[in-house]
């Protein structure tokens, strides 16, 4: 089982530090969120400022919101990091939920789903060396990764994990061990019917604070800042975990649910607690 680390967004001067003990540490990934209006650094940016930083850890967005984006763009930016890493790079996909952020984007939120399958089939082709199209030569460089770098993709509707089966290679749950595993089924029920080779990846999510009391404090302030949005932050915010107990608990659910990662998702901004997170692993 590998465990990951989801970075806090409260104060991007501080990633540098997080970024580079767990890269010292037993972490495989360093995650990040993404959103447009609001405070949080730009996930593309930021992880090509951390992969810098290290020399191991993998770098994950999770999950970028793609169809803000434009898709050429998106996959010469993930070709570099993909390729400036020596491979290092997960890029994690979704929609997105928030109104403001595809208005500020100029996208219709009601197309974000059908946007996001039209970036994939260009993007796939793009990685892959292939021309643009109309006349138009192929976008470099070249990935490290054939094909592009890991996709992943998030989400719980039925169109969403479907879409892990059709473009993806694996699957971002942002959800609690006891409704995962039927997130994960559906993911490998489409895996099959798509006759897809292996099995998807499949990356869990936790939200964690460890520390004294102002870390856990600081951390649920900015989680139900974060996701004030949705009218759900007080029932999301009760379920972070907050014990090394809790946490040892969470990753072995998951462990017997199958799951390849799981990402302790911090919100404190605190670096201390990637040592404390490395001690109870």
């Amino acid at each position: 089982m590998n465990v990951g680390i989801g970075l806090p967004i409260g104060d991007p001067a501080t990633l540098l530090t997080w970024a580079q003990h767990a890269d010292a540490g037993p972490f495989s990934t360093l995650g990040l969120l993404d959103r447009l209006v609001y405070h949080n650094p730009e996930p593309m940016v930021a992880l090509a400022v951390l992969a810098g930083a290290t020399s191991r850890i993998r770098v994950q967005t999770e999950v970028l919101l793609a169809p803000l984006r434009d898709d050429a763009l998106l996959a010469k930016q993930a070709a570099t990091l993909d390729r400036m890493t020596g491979g290092r790079l997960v890029l994690g996909l979704g929609i997105g939920g928030r109104d403001d952020d595809h208005q500020v984007a100029g996208v219709d939120m009601r197309a974000r789903g059908r946007r996001l399958d039209e970036q994939m089939a260009v993007m796939r082709r793009l990685w892959s060396g292939e021309p643009y199209g109309d006349g138009v030569g192929p976008i470099g460089p070249a990935p490290a990764r054939p094909g592009g770098p890991e996709v992943l993709f998030g989400g719980f509707k039925p169109l969403a994990l479907e879409r892990v089966a059709r473009w993806g290679d694996g699957f971002l749950a942002a959800a609690a061990p006891s409704w995962a595993g039927g997130l994960f089924d559906t993911v490998r029920g489409f895996w099959k019917e798509y006759g897809r080779d292996g099995e998807p990846r499949i990356v869990a999510q936790v939200n964690v604070a460890l520390g004294p009391q102002d870390v856990i404090d600081d951390a649920r302030a900015n989680m139900h800042a974060y996701y004030a949005f949705t009218g759900m932050a007080d029932r999301m915010v009760a379920g972070m975990l907050t014990t090394p107990a809790e946490i040892r608990g969470a990753i072995a659910e998951f462990d017997e649910l199958g799951a390849d990662e799981v990402m302790l998702y911090c919100y404190g901004v605190d670096p201390a607690q990637v040592e404390r997170l490395a001690e109870i692993l």
